[in-house]
C-alpha cells in the first residue's frame, strides 16, 4: 500500500521524504524486532519501553519510514531516504492505521463490544451462540480465545493489540462473518486498540474495583474513566442499570441508550427468577412469556444472559432461538460443568481474585451441596494482598480448600502460598497444601464425596502455567478428565 493512501483519513505532519503519493509499504509494525525491508515503523510507547528508542533496530531491518511522536528522539538521524512522519499519539495512531492497512474490516461487520469487570467473557460467548442459532456466522475477539469464522486460536489479552484485531477483523470478512463479537477490556480503551471501531452495540455489564497496580491503572478513577470511553465509540449502548456505576457510564456517553434490570422497570427485564439444578447447577426464568433456563449458576449469570438477551433482541433475534441458544451455551472454564462422576459434581472457574471466589462460593452455598470443596493458587507478581484475601474467603465460605500453585510466574510458588495460608488462618476453615497443582486437582477429586461439589478455580480457561517467563502447557479440564471416577 501506498503510504499516502495509508495517512489519507489520518493527521499527520510529513518532517522528512516528499515521496508519500509513490512510495510503498509492504507492511506496518511497533515491533522492531518484526520490521523487514520496506516497513512502516511506528513509534509507540508501552509500559516498560518505548518504541522511539528501537528507530535505529527498525532502519537496519529494513524500514523505509518512521511514524513518531517524540521529535527529541530522532535528533540523530541523517538518513535522507528515511520518511518521518510526526502524528500526536502514535499509539491512538498505530489503530487508525492498522484499520486503514487492512481495509476498515469493521465497517463491514456488525460490532457488538462488551466491557464490565465480571461477565464479559460469558456474555460474549452467549451473544455468539445466539448469532450463530439464528443463522448470523459471528466472529469472536475474547479472554478465552479469538475465532475468525474457520479457526480458533487462544488469547493472551482480553482485547488484542490494535493491529491484532484489525488483522482478526479482516479474516473474519475473509471468512464471510456478518457479525463479530468482542469484550472490550480497560486496557484495551486506554491503549487505543478499539480506536479505529465504532461499535454498532457496546455493553456495561458491572463494575468493582480490579486491575489497579504496576502496569494495570493508576487508581479506580483511571479504570473506571477507561471503560466508560466505550460508549463514546458507539450507536447504541446497553447498560446493567442495577449497577451503581451506570449513572457514571451514562453520563459522558454519545450514543443511544437502553437498559437492563432485575430490579427496576427497564427496556429489558426478567421475572420468576429460580435456581435449576441443570448438572447441579443452573437458573431458570422468564424473558416476556419465554421460559430460559442456563446452565451456570447464580443470579450473576442471570444478569448476563439478560445482557445478551437484550443485545441479540437489538439485533432482531426471536424469542425462541435465544431460549434455546442459551440452554445449550457451554463457555469454557466460566462455572464450566465438568462430568466426573454420577455422585458429586466438578466446576471449572476463572474466578483469581477474592470478590469473585466469594461470589461463586456463596452461589453454589445456595444450592445445598454435601460440601464446598475449593482448590485455587494465586498468580505470582500481583498484589500480595490478593492472597490473604482469596484464602480468608475460602476459609470462611467453602468447607475444604486445596491451596495448590497457580501461575507463580517469576516468583517462588512455596511463598505465595504461605500467604494464602496466611489468610485461611484467619479463619477455622479446614484446608490441605498441595504445591503440585495436577495432584492438588487429583486429591480434591478423590476427596469428593455424594452431593459435594468441587470447584476447581482461578486458571478456568488457561492452558499453560508461568514458570520464571516460561509458559508450560497445562490444562486444568484435562487433568480433571484424567481422574474421572
Amino acid at each position: 500500500m501506498r503510504i499516502s493512501e495509508l495517512f489519507k483519513k489520518i493527521p499527520h505532519f510529513v518532517l522528512q521524504g516528499d515521496t508519500l503519493s509513490i512510495k510503498e509499504i509492504t507492511g506496518i509494525c511497533e515491533d522492531s524486532r518484526k520490521c523487514c525491508e520496506g516497513s512502516l515503523f511506528v513509534c509507540v510507547r508501552g509500559e516498560e519501553c518505548d518504541g522511539h528508542d528501537y528507530i535505529s533496530d527498525a532502519i537496519n531491518a529494513g524500514s523505509c519510514a518512521i511514524v513518531v511522536d517524540d521529535l527529541s528522539k530522532i535528533a540523530y538521524i541523517t538518513d535522507k531516504e528515511l520518511i518521518i512522519i510526526l502524528v500526536e499519539n502514535t499509539r491512538m495512531i498505530m489503530s487508525q492505521l492498522s484499520a486503514a492497512w487492512f481495509g476498515y474490516p469493521a465497517d463491514k461487520l456488525f460490532t457488538i463490544g462488551i466491557t464490565g469487570t465480571k461477565g464479559k467473557s460469558t456474555t460474549a460467548h452467549m451473544v455468539k451462540a445466539i448469532l450463530d442459532a439464528a443463522g448470523i456466522k459471528t466472529g469472536l475477539l475474547g479472554t478465552i480465545l479469538m475465532y475468525d469464522g474457520k479457526v480458533s486460536t487462544n488469547n493472551v489479552n482480553t482485547t488484542p493489540s490494535a493491529y491484532e484485531v484489525q488483522k482478526w477483523m479482516a479474516r473474519m470478512v475473509d471468512n464471510e462473518c456478518k457479525a463479530v463479537v468482542m469484550e472490550v477490556s480497560s486496557q484495551g480503551m486506554k491503549h487505543y486498540r478499539c480506536d479505529a471501531i465504532e461499535f454498532d452495540i457496546a455493553a456495561f455489564t458491572n463494575l468493582k474495583p480490579d486491575h489497579i497496580g504496576t502496569g494495570e491503572h493508576k487508581d479506580f478513577a483511571e479504570y473506571r474513566f477507561c471503560k466508560s470511553q466505550l460508549f463514546r465509540k458507539c450507536r447504541l449502548g446497553i447498560f446493567n442499570f442495577d449497577d451503581e456505576h451506570t449513572s457514571y457510564m451514562t453520563a459522558k456517553a454519545t450514543c443511544n441508550k437502553k437498559y437492563y434490570s432485575l430490579k427496576d422497570t427497564a427496556d429489558y427485564i426478567v421475572s420468576d427468577i429460580r435456581k435449576y439444578k441443570k448438572n447441579g447447577v443452573g437458573m431458570r426464568f422468564k424473558y416476556q412469556d419465554t421460559q430460559m433456563i442456563i446452565p451456570f449458576p447464580g443470579i450473576f449469570n442471570v444478569y448476563n444472559a439478560l445482557c445478551a438477551i437484550a443485545i441479540t433482541s437489538e439485533y432482531g433475534i426471536e424469542r425462541d432461538i435465544i431460549a434455546d441458544a442459551l440452554n445449550k451455551v457451554i463457555v469454557r472454564g466460566r462455572c464450566e460443568y465438568i462430568n466426573v462422576s454420577e455422585d458429586f459434581h466438578v466446576l471449572l472457574d476463572y474466578a483469581h481474585n477474592a470478590m469473585s471466589l466469594k461470589t461463586l462460593l456463596q452461589t453454589i452455598r445456595e444450592y445445598e451441596p454435601g460440601r464446598i470443596i475449593c482448590l485455587f493458587g494465586c498468580g505470582g507478581n500481583r498484589s500480595r494482598a490478593r492472597r490473604f484475601e482469596m484464602g480468608e474467603v475460602s476459609g470462611r465460605f467453602a468447607d475444604y480448600t486445596v491451596i495448590t500453585s497457580d501461575n507463580p510466574r517469576d516468583e517462588e510458588p512455596l511463598k505465595i502460598i504461605d500467604d494464602i495460608v496466611d489468610g485461611i488462618k484467619k479463619t477455622s476453615g479446614k484446608y490441605m497444601v498441595i504445591s503440585d497443582r495436577e495432584r492438588a486437582i487429583k486429591h480434591a477429586i478423590d476427596i469428593a464425596t455424594k452431593g459435594d461439589i468441587v470447584i476447581v478455580a482461578g486458571k478456568g480457561h488457561e492452558t499453560y502455567q508461568e514458570i520464571k517467563k516460561v509458559r508450560y502447557y497445562m490444562d486444568d479440564k484435562e487433568i480433571i478428565l484424567r481422574n474421572k471416577r
